[in-house]
């Protein structure tokens, strides 16, 4: 079996890079193993090489590993390259700046670990599979993790700039967005349907659809989603007041906000197999795994075992 360690250069400002270079080279001779590096050149560049590595890999009847190095859209790419195809598998090393879907693995070894990652198992993964016009195209891609549309979509753009600042990190900086975008209430007009029910029709805070239960560095907002149930989970939060928003949110960020008594007043949520979400005004800022586009109306639904996802391997202290 052959494994390929995408890099995204970009990813986590090239911190790491070299140190990953030199670790697959060691590993790979130490192991006698077939491992390589790829440098991803440009956006769709990771999607575009996994697939045609998946198509030689198909063709010559090998299985390949492909590792993502770098954030979730780095993983979403080298996803939306892998779909289909049962010979590959694909693995994620963090090092991007929201890293949200490894956090989901957490008796998982050590994700950094080139050698974990070659002696990983293979997981079955769902996939959210979802249509519609995105960037004025019509399109059907995959989602490993989690959409975000309204004041959470907003959060998490400005979440990838304020982690620009060296202080402002992981949740301390989804906070300090939350605050900056809650001054302006920004959320979304949107009509909303459920396996087929129409659950909401106007104005909301937020919308997320997930396959993972974190976004936005660690914050559990969909703290019952699970990779493999073969279910997406939907929350919607209710267009509510700014202080009643910032004294549920310690609760939200660690994903006890469920168990609160008065939940329902403020947020709506709900297991599902399929979703549609229509823009009132037309269209509306679309976040899939932390990458923000602009779309109209979005289908999805949940692929159950669409993925092969690589889980790290624990070593011994003689492989470490």
């Amino acid at each position: 079996m052959k494994t390929v360690f995408l890099l995204n250069p970009k990813a986590g400002k090239g911190k790491g890079l070299d140190r990953i270079k030199e670790e697959v080279d060691r590993t790979a001779e130490r192991m006698g193993c077939d491992a390589g590096i790829y440098l991803t050149k440009s956006v769709g560049d990771a999607e575009k090489f996994a697939r045609l590595a998946a198509e030689e890999a198909e063709k010559n009847g090998e299985e390949i590993r492909l590792i993502a190095c770098g954030g979730d859209g780095t993983l979403n790419e080298v996803i939306n390259g892998a779909a289909g195809f049962g010979c590959a598998s694909v693995g994620v090393m963090p090092i991007g700046t929201g890293n949200d879907f490894v956090r989901n693995f957490s008796g998982a070894g050590d994700h950094m670990s080139v050698e974990a990652q070659i002696r990983g198992r293979v997981q079955k993964c769902d996939l959210i599979k979802y249509q519609g016009v995105i960037d004025g195209q019509e399109r059907t891609r995959y989602c490993a993790n989690m959409f975000n549309i309204g004041f959470d979509c907003n959060v998490v753009d400005l979440t990838a700039k304020v982690k620009e600042y060296p202080l402002l990190k992981g949740s301390l900086a989804y906070l300090v967005s939350v605050l900056a975008i809650l001054v302006k209430k920004k959320g979304a007009l949107l009509k909303v349907e459920i396996d087929g029910e129409t659950v909401q029709d106007g104005p909301v805070l937020l919308t997320a659809v997930a396959n993972g239960a974190f976004c936005g560095g660690g914050v559990k907002g969909l703290p019952n989603a699970d990779l493999t149930d073969g279910l997406m989970d939907a929350s919607i939060i209710y267009n509510v007041s700014r202080t009643e928003f910032l004294k549920k949110f310690p609760y939200y960020a660690k994903g006890t906000h469920l168990d609160l008594p008065d939940v329902d007043k403020i947020v709506y949520y709900r297991q599902c197999r399929e979703v549609a979400i229509t823009p009132l005004n037309g269209m509306m800022r679309l976040c899939v795994d932390g990458e923000i586009s602009d779309a109209g109306q979005i289908h999805m639904e949940i692929v159950p075992e669409a993925a092969r996802i690589v889980v790290p391997a624990v070593l011994t202290e003689q492989q470490q």
